[in-house]
């Protein structure tokens, strides 16, 4: 049986029937490290003595779980442009020290635009803690210098 929602415009003495639908509600994520929503960055060459290998990058981003969710989305936008496409990943880690890569392309976005990955569906069986969002990789040094923004919703 479908549930139908009315709706009386006032003043017009219409009644709109139409079917309820159920809609997602959808929370930013707390980045680790960082204030608001949203995440400002540029991809940097890896950091360190021996560089490639083992240097530290600001490559990840990670967001915070702190409750259960049903599915998830990231967001991603160019703030810069370039002739290089730029290597995105991310993944769903759990509390079990696994993960699952939800996302693993390469993007040429033009300045301003932007990406919705997902949603992805929760695991069954698996406690979701982190997001990761990762811009950049060894295999492109080209892609240095590249500014975007990243965020992470979690939906019920």
């Amino acid at each position: 049986m479908m549930r139908i929602n009315a709706l009386l415009l006032a003043g017009a003495g219409l009644l709109l029937l139409a079917p309820a639908t159920a809609q997602a509600s959808c929370t930013f994520l707390k980045p680790v490290g960082a204030e608001g929503p949203v995440v400002k960055k540029q991809v940097q060459r890896p950091k360190g003595l021996i560089g490639n290998t083992v240097g530290r990058t600001n490559w990840n981003t990670d967001f915070i779980v702190d409750q259960p969710y049903s599915s998830y989305k990231l967001f991603f936008t160019a703030d810069s442009t370039d002739s290089t496409s730029y290597p995105i990943e991310a993944f769903l880690k759990f509390s079990d020290g696994s993960n699952l890569k939800v996302v693993d392309e390469a993007l040429q976005p033009p300045l301003g635009t932007g990406r919705m990955f997902g949603p992805f569906a929760q695991v069954q069986g698996k406690s979701t803690t982190q997001v990761n969002f990762k811009v950049g990789a060894n295999k492109d040094p080209k892609a240095t210098g590249f500014s975007y923004r990243v965020s992470v919703q979690g939906c019920r």
